[in-house]
C-alpha cells in the first residue's frame, strides 16, 4: 500500500504528461502481480465498492476528532481524502500496514457492519500520505491528473505495444489483469474477448480551429450533424448456445441496456452500431432536456416508455454480423451501415445525414443555419458538425488528423456574480466555483437577481486570484462553505458567462439552466445594472424544451 501511496503522491505533484508516463510505466515494471493490476484498475476506473462510501468516512473521522474543528478544516482544505489524511489520529504499530490486493479485496467483500473496522484498522497503521491514498481508493476519485487512456499507454509500455492494442483487448478483461501483464511481458498470449457482444473503444474528434482548414481538402471529408445527446454503442451477437445477446454501452463502456429496453428489442441483428442516443417524438429530435428524463435510471416505466421514446441516429458500424470492419475506410463502412439499418428496418434507428457541401465556405454557412442546410425541423438538436476524413479508419482514442468537431458558436450572456464556494484540489485555498445570475422583475416591484448556472473555469491563474480577494473583501453573509458576495445594482462584479444550450429548471430559482457554462470574460468594467435580463435568456430556449 505504502508504494502505491508513494505513485498517487508522485503523479499528484507532476505536471508533465510524459512524467507521469515514465511513473506509471516504472511501477508497473517493477511490483508485482497482482498489486500493479490493482493499481492500473485505480487508475482507469476499474474498481467500485459497493458499500464504501465518504458517508463511512466521515462517520469514522467524526468518531475520533472534533466535529467542529473537522468541519472547519474540510472547509478551508476542500479535499475530504486530504482533511481526513491529515486529521485522523494514527495509532502507528496498532496494526500490520495493509497490502493493496488485501484492501481492494477486503473492500469488495465485507458488508456494511464490518467496513468501519476494517477502514479504522487501516487508517491507524497508515502514516499521511499513506491514509490519503487509501482515502482516494475508496472513494474513487483520484484527481492526480492521469487519464485511463495514459495508464493504458504505459502498461503499452512494458510490451512495446501500441497503446491502441491494449485498448483492442481491455474490455475483456477484469482486475488484476494478470493475463494482460503476461502478454505484454511476453510469457503469454494475446487475451482474447469471449464476449459475443463486446465494447469497443471509441474513436474520439480533435476540436478544429479557423487555421485547421487551410491544410484540409475539403474532397476528402465528410460532414455531419453533431447532435445534442450522449455517445453511445449498441451491440448485438450470439453465445454458443444460440441464444442472442444485446447491450447498449456509454461512451465509457458501461452497460445501460437495462434503461432501454425498446432499444435493445429491436436490436434483431449481430452487428455493433455508433451514433447518439436521442428521445423522438412525431420524428422530431426533442432537447437534452428531455433525454435527461430516461438518463441514469436502472429500470423504466411503461409510462416513460411511452412519454419518452428512446432513438439511436447512427453514424458508423463497427461490426457487421461476426465480421469486425473498423480497419475499413470510412466511406465503406457508411455504404456497409446503410446496408445494415436496411435490413434492420427499426423506426428506432436511422442513419444520421451527410452535409452536403463542396468547399469549407459551404460548410460555414450550413452549420450557421442547419434548418435550411438539411437538418430541417431537427435543427434546434444540432450542436454543430462533424468533420470526418472519408478513408479513416475506426481507431480507439483520439488520433489526429482523421475527426474534427466544430461546434456552433457559444452564446454569451452577462451575468452577476452571487455566490462563490472553495474549489478542490489545487483549488482547495481559492474560492473558484462561481454561481451567477440574471436580472428579473421581482413579484414585490422592483428587480432581483435569480441564478441561472455554475461555473470553475474559463479564468487565468492570475484572474483566479484576482477573483479569490474581491470574494474574500466583498463577503455579505454565509451558508456553510458558500460565500454570498455583493451584488447590488450598483456594487458588484459582472462574468460574461458563455454556455453550449439552454433548458428548463425547477432546480434554478430562474427555471433555466445553462448547459456546460464558462466563464469567458471577467467584466470588471462593467456596472451589476447593465447585466442582463431573464427575457434574454428566454429568448435563446429552444421550442421543444
Amino acid at each position: 500500500m505504502n508504494r502505491f501511496a508513494w505513485l498517487l503522491d508522485r503523479l499528484a505533484y507532476e505536471p508533465r504528461r510524459n512524467a507521469k508516463l515514465a511513473l506509471i510505466t516504472d511501477y508497473l515494471r517493477s511490483t508485482p502481480d497482482p498489486d500493479r493490476g490493482y493499481a492500473l484498475a485505480a487508475m482507469t476506473g476499474g474498481l467500485a465498492f459497493r458499500n464504501a462510501k465518504p458517508g463511512l468516512i466521515r462517520a469514522l473521522v467524526a468518531e475520533r476528532t472534533d466535529p467542529l474543528l473537522f468541519g472547519l478544516s474540510y472547509d478551508y482544505v476542500g479535499d475530504l481524502s486530504e482533511t481526513v489524511a491529515l486529521m485522523w489520529p494514527a495509532r502507528h504499530g496498532a496494526n500490520a500496514v495493509p497490502h493493496l490486493p488485501e484492501v481492494v479485496e477486503s473492500l469488495r467483500e465485507a458488508g456494511k457492519t464490518d467496513l468501519p473496522r476494517l477502514v479504522a484498522g487501516w487508517l491507524d497503521a497508515l502514516d499521511e500520505t499513506g491514509r490519503w491514498a487509501l482515502l482516494k481508493l475508496i472513494t474513487g476519485a483520484l484527481r492526480i491528473g492521469v487519464s485511463a487512456r495514459l495508464a493504458k499507454t504505459a502498461a503499452a509500455n512494458l510490451g512495446g505495444v501500441p497503446p491502441d492494442e491494449v485498448e483492442q483487448v481491455w474490455h475483456g478483461l477484469e482486475p488484476p489483469y494478470r493475463e494482460l501483464f503476461a502478454w505484454l511481458e511476453g510469457v503469454g498470449p494475446r487475451p482474447e474477448a469471449r464476449d459475443p457482444a463486446p465494447f469497443r473503444p471509441v474513436m474520439l474528434s480533435h476540436p478544429i480551429e479557423d487555421g485547421d482548414f487551410d491544410r484540409l481538402d475539403p474532397a476528402e471529408f465528410s460532414a455531419e450533424w453533431k447532435w445534442d445527446g450522449i455517445r453511445v454503442q449498441a451491440v448485438s451477437g450470439r453465445k454458443a448456445d444460440g441464444s442472442r445477446v444485446t447491450r447498449l454501452y456509454s461512451r465509457t463502456g458501461e452497460d445501460i441496456a437495462g434503461a432501454f429496453p425498446d432499444l435493445v428489442d429491436e436490436l434483431t441483428l449481430d452487428g455493433a452500431l455508433d451514433g447518439e442516443l436521442l428521445v423522438m417524438r412525431e420524428s422530431a429530435v426533442q432537447s437534452f432536456n428531455t433525454l435527461q428524463q430516461r438518463l441514469n435510471r436502472k429500470t423504466v416505466t411503461a409510462k416513460m416508455l411511452g412519454e419518452f421514446p428512446a432513438h439511436i441516429r447512427v453514424y458508423d458500424l463497427l461490426a457487421d454480423g461476426e465480421e469486425d470492419i473498423r480497419h475499413l475506410p470510412l466511406d465503406e463502412r457508411r455504404g456497409r451501415l446503410e446496408a445494415f439499418l436496411s435490413r434492420l428496418a427499426s423506426v428506432r434507428f436511422d442513419l444520421s445525414p451527410e452535409i452536403p457541401f463542396a468547399s469549407w465556405e459551404k460548410l460555414t454557412a450550413a452549420r450557421s443555419d442547419p434548418a435550411s442546410a438539411g437538418a430541417g425541423a431537427d435543427a434546434e438538436a444540432v450542436e454543430g458538425c462533424m468533420i470526418k476524413r472519408r478513408d479513416s479508419p475506426y481507431l480507439p482514442g483520439r488520433p489526429k488528423g482523421y475527426w474534427w468537431k466544430w461546434k456552433r458558436d457559444a452564446r454569451l450572456v452577462d451575468c452577476v456574480l452571487m455566490y462563490a464556494q472553495r474549489g478542490h484540489g489545487k483549488r482547495s485555498s481559492f474560492y473558484s466555483d462561481y454561481t451567477f445570475g440574471v436580472w428579473r422583475v421581482a413579484a414585490e416591484g422592483g428587480e432581483e437577481l435569480v441564478p441561472v448556472g455554475k461555473a470553475y473555469f474559463g479564468f487565468t491563474d492570475e484572474e483566479l486570484i484576482e477573483l479569490d480577494k474581491y470574494v474574500r473583501k466583498n463577503t455579505v453573509n454565509r451558508f456553510g462553505p458558500v460565500r454570498e458576495v455583493t451584488h447590488e445594482a450598483q456594487a458588484g462584479l459582472v462574468f460574461e458567462v458563455a454556455f453550449e444550450g439552454l433548458q428548463r429548471s425547477t432546480r434554478h430559482k430562474s427555471g433555466l439552466a445553462m448547459r456546460f457554462p464558462r466563464i469567458s470574460r471577467i467584466r470588471w468594467d462593467k456596472p451589476p445594472r447593465e447585466a442582463d435580463h431573464i427575457e434574454v435568456l428566454e429568448a435563446l430556449l429552444p421550442t421543444n424544451v
